[in-house]
């Protein structure tokens, strides 16, 4: 279980990324965290696995506290799938599903790229599983497609049969066809594992064809929290509403207010 209480995060320069924000993701749910850019949506996953620390409250990772003392212990049982894929161009893609074992695997071993005959056997059945056969194996994965490369990215997120994956914009640079394809995937794996999963995404309609609980950010703030089929067409538009009013604010101000609203949407 994943749970918030009255947490927030304030950046230096002013930016309230996470205001307040107290609630709880059961284990096993895929939660889609909605909103449009700068609604906060990336630090409230960055807040689980302590990229980013809260300015005040409490974050808990299956009762454990995420604070600095505690991340060797709660890191290697969370896994990220990210907007860009992250994935080492110039190496293959078993090399890189493999990459995901590295947090439980020795130093030397990592460093010589030393894998036991079963963690590349259950590589290959992760990569067969998102749809990648065998020929693709030894292919770079700088000659696959985007949506074949958030495949491998899924692969490798479930290596080390995480308890959470934290999916941040995982699909924001697919078109749409291929992203349902990519969610699909993310979440018949997490439910044959019964991982957790916190996607944010900013697409309303995706995220009430997959996931199982939304909460709806604006400005930080959590202005929906409920099930796909309760999201309507007017808490759509009060969600996105702060990101509207922000940018027609910015086209008003001039180019001083559009730089403050570029450095605050890469929250």
């Amino acid at each position: 279980m994943i749970r918030f209480k009255a947490a927030r995060k304030r950046f230096a320069d002013g930016t309230v990324a996470v205001d307040d924000l107290t609630l709880e993701i059961p284990a096993g749910q895929f939660c889609v965290f909605l909103g449009a850019s700068g609604a906060g949506k990336s630090s409230v996953l960055k807040l689980v696995n302590g990229m980013v620390q809260p300015t005040s409250g409490r974050v808990e990772f299956d009762g454990i506290e995420v604070v600095p003392r505690t991340y060797r212990e709660i890191r290697p049982r969370i896994a990220m799938v990210h907007q860009q894929f992250n994935l080492v161009l110039r190496s293959t893609i078993l090399r890189n599903v493999l990459a995901g074992a590295l947090p439980g695997t020795s130093t030397t071993a990592a460093m010589l790229s030393l894998f036991p005959a079963e963690l590349q056997q259950k590589a290959c059945r992760l990569l067969e599983r998102v749809g990648l056969s065998e020929k693709h194996l030894y292919r770079r994965a700088a000659h696959l497609s985007g949506g074949q490369q958030q495949r491998v990215a899924i692969a490798r997120a479930f290596i080390l049969d995480p308890t959470l994956v934290l999916a941040d914009e995982p699909v924001a640079s697919l078109d749409p066809e291929i992203s349902r394809g990519i969610l699909q995937l993310l979440r018949d794996a997490s439910r044959e594992s019964g991982t957790t999963v916190m996607c944010s995404l900013h697409q309303p309609d995706l995220a009430r064809e997959f996931a199982d609980r939304i909460v709806g950010l604006a400005r930080g703030k959590v202005i929906f929290d409920g099930l796909p089929d309760q999201l309507d067409e007017e808490m759509i538009g009060r969600i996105y509403a702060g990101a509207r009013a922000a940018r027609e604010t910015a086209e008003d101000d001039g180019p001083v207010a559009l730089g403050a609203l570029t450095a605050s949407e890469a929250v």
